[in-house]
Formats: structure tokens, sequence, C-alpha cells
């Protein structure tokens, strides 16, 4: 009689030179080999593996270490990047989830015998001001090698107040702000005692004081009146975030910093409420700012031959929130997260769709934002409406297949049923 069940076939893989014998029951498939592990290919059933740090350092499939995923709520992103993150951590790579909203990856993180730093009102805080890994490690190299890594130290200390700022006030710094600033941080580095890191409190001081260095910067020839005019809209919103929103989180001490050593970190900002878009913007940037110059660190103490060489695996969630937290912040977003390439470091960076750009306020933030993804060695994306990939054919290129195919997935099928039993 006719079988009742018929066993699947079994599936071998094999080199071209095993399997050229075999015709017709070899099919040849195109999927990557190399990287973390991630599912099987829809239509060959093959194993399809990859990840930024395999596929630009082993098999150079890439030129940047960098990916940009995109996707609907629910479908799937969290889920995808954390089986990256497991996989290269088994290599040895050390995974840094820099501002975990959800959380998502806090438990992953102390599964791998990782460090999770809590941030937020009551829970914890980041000194801004601290100049944390990169400055422990400029003494410790010392000589022309460590004044150049507390030059760049003192540039992203710089970068994140102006950020800070930038989110108190709802629009970027003047440039002679920024000069004021600049000059603040270096009078107060070199009268803060060694071992402390000054606060927020103690910038505010000098400005008030008014030094000779910063009123150099001012153009105030002398006048009082002039200087007063030229520093109050900053000390203003210096005042706004000591006495806002972010001065529990930002005033003080760091409650507890990144440990070098660690196999994974996690930086869990999931107590902030939702609706205090402000201190979420603060705590992301203010997170990316803390973990990105801790890899810079360890690689100075690399080339200086102090530490071994370690790859970082960064982790960038939720980027819509920061983008639109103030006009000008994407700068302060694209000058923390450029120099991935040279720092031995992959990232991922996270959104819902490419509409996250278009509601930034000026063309110029616009274009900057779109940067972010036509940079991206790899964009993987989870289910998007029809129009939205139409728009990112138009920046990374896409057939209509491939536009239907990754449509369809943002519309699962009901639980109906439209067939026939």
């Amino acid at each position: 009689g006719r079988v009742g069940y018929l066993d699947a076939p079994t599936m071998w893989r094999a080199t071209t030179v095993q399997a050229c014998g075999l015709w017709p029951f070899s099919a040849g498939s195109g999927a990557p080999m190399s990287g973390v592990p991630l599912g099987q290919h829809l239509f060959t059933g093959a194993t399809v593996c990859g990840d930024p740090i395999s596929w630009f350092t082993r098999a150079r499939y890439i030129s940047n270490p960098s990916l940009f995923m995109l996707g609907m709520p629910g479908l799937g992103k969290s889920t995808l990047i954390n089986r990256m993150a497991v996989g290269l951590a088994a290599t040895g790579v050390v995974p840094l989830v820099l501002g975990d909203l959800k959380p998502d990856y806090a438990d992953t993180v102390r599964a791998l015998g990782g460090q999770v730093i809590p941030i937020g009102r009551g829970v914890g805080g980041i000194n801004v001001l601290d100049p944390g890994a990169m400055g422990l490690a400029a003494e410790r190299i010392g000589g022309r090698a460590g004044r150049a890594l507390a030059a760049e130290t003192h540039g992203r200390v710089l970068n994140m107040v102006a950020a800070l700022l930038t989110i108190v006030r709802g629009r970027a710094l003047d440039d002679h702000e920024q000069s004021v600033l600049s000059a603040c941080l270096r009078h107060l580095r070199e009268r803060t005692p060694q071992g402390r890191a000054p606060l927020l409190p103690d910038l505010l001081r000098v400005l008030e004081e008014g030094p000779d260095r910063v009123r150099a910067v001012t153009l105030d020839r002398g006048q009082e009146s002039r200087y007063r005019d030229a520093v109050d809209p900053l000390h203003r919103s210096l005042l706004g975030i000591l006495d806002g929103a972010l001065g529990d989180t930002f005033g003080s001490s760091t409650s507890t910093r990144i440990d070098p050593d660690a196999p994974a970190v996690c930086i869990d900002i999931s107590r902030i409420g939702e609706s205090d878009t402000q201190l979420t913007a603060a705590a992301m940037l203010a997170a990316w700012s803390e973990g990105l110059g801790t890899v810079a660190a360890s690689h100075a103490m690399a080339d200086a031959g102090l530490a071994p060489r370690r790859w970082f695996f960064t982790i960038l969630d939720e980027l819509w929130r920061p983008l639109r937290a103030a006009s000008g912040i994407v700068d302060r977003i694209d000058a923390l997260t450029r120099l991935n390439r040279s720092l031995g470091l992959g990232d991922a960076k996270i959104t819902h769709t490419l509409k996250d750009a278009e509601a930034l306020g000026s063309d110029a933030d616009r274009a900057k934002a779109r940067g972010f993804v036509e940079r991206a060695g790899i964009v993987a994306c989870a289910g998007l409406p029809a129009a939205e990939m139409t728009d990112l054919g138009r920046v990374i290129g896409l057939s209509k297949r491939e536009i239907e195919l990754v449509s369809s997935w943002s519309s699962p099928p009901g639980w109906a049923s439209t067939g026939s039993n």
C-alpha cells in the first residue's frame, strides 16, 4: 500500500570537490559561514552566520565593523543582537551594552559573568567630568603617548558636557561657549588635587570666579560686564542641569566605574521612566561616552605594551531617543561613535525606522543621521513597512523582491484559517 509517512531526506554540507559527483542531489548555497551562527537560510536551509567583527576581521566582507539594525517593535531586534553578543563573547570579544532601556541585555551579561551598572535617580550616577579609565591610562602610560591620551580625554569630557547643555537648552551651544567650557575644564584639571575628579558644581564655581584663562577667551578686555554677558547664558544652563531633571544623576561622583577586565558590561538605565525623555537621552549619551572612553583606554594601554589587546562589541539601542532630545545632538553622537574601525571596536546601532532620522529639525541633522546607515558595514531589517523599505532602498540599494519579502514580515499572519480542511 501507499506509504503514510515519508522521512525527510538527510541534508549534508560539503565542498564542491567532495559533492561534485552527487548531482542532482546537491544544491549550492551562498550563505556565509564566518561569524556567530544566526539561524537557517529561508530558502536553502543552510546555516547563516554573521556579525560585524567577524565579517570585518576574518572574512573581510565589509570595510567597517558596524551594524545598523532597523525594525518595528517586537520583531526580534534585541534577540538577534543578544545572540551576537553571546557568540562574540565566546571568542573573547567584550560586549558593552551602553544604555539598556528595558532591560533586554542585563540577564545575558550576568550569565556571561559580566558587570551590570544601574543608572538613575537614587540608583547610581555618572560624573561627566571624570576622565575615568582614559585619565588613569594617560597617567600610567606617561610621556608623549600619555599626553596625547590626556588631550583626547579632555575632548571627550568637553563633548559630553556640551551634550548635556544641548539637551537642557534644546539647541546647540554657541562657538564661544565651547571655548569658555574648554578653558574652564583645563583650569579645573590643573587645580583639582590628584586622585579626585572635579564635579559639575566645581565647574560652576570656576565660571563664577572667572580666572584669567577663562576671561581671556570671552574678550572681556578687563570689563566685568562684558565677561558676565558672555558667560551668563552658559551659567544659567549649568544651573538648569544641577537644579533640574539631570542634577541627581550627573551632579555627583560616578557610582560605579566600568571594570576594564570584565568579560561583558551592561549599563542599565531601565529604572528611568519612559516619559523622562531628557534624563533618558542624557543617560544614554553619558553611558556611550563612559563605555567608549574605556575602549580607548584599553587600546592605549595595549599600544604601550601594558595590557593585552582586546576587541569590543558596543550595543547602542533605541538610537532615536537621544536623536530627538535636541537640535544639534546628532553632532555629539557622531563625535562619540565615528572612530570604531581604528579602535578595534565593532558596534550595533538599533532603532525603529529611517523616519527617526527624518523627524530631526534641520536638513544638516537629517543628513548626518542618515550617514549612520550609509556608513554601516551591515544593515539588518526586522519587518519594515513597504514605504519604509522603499526609502531604505534609496540609501543602500534593494531589489523589489527584497523589499516585498522584508515588508511581509511586518504583518504576521493572523490566527483565522483561510484554507479548507
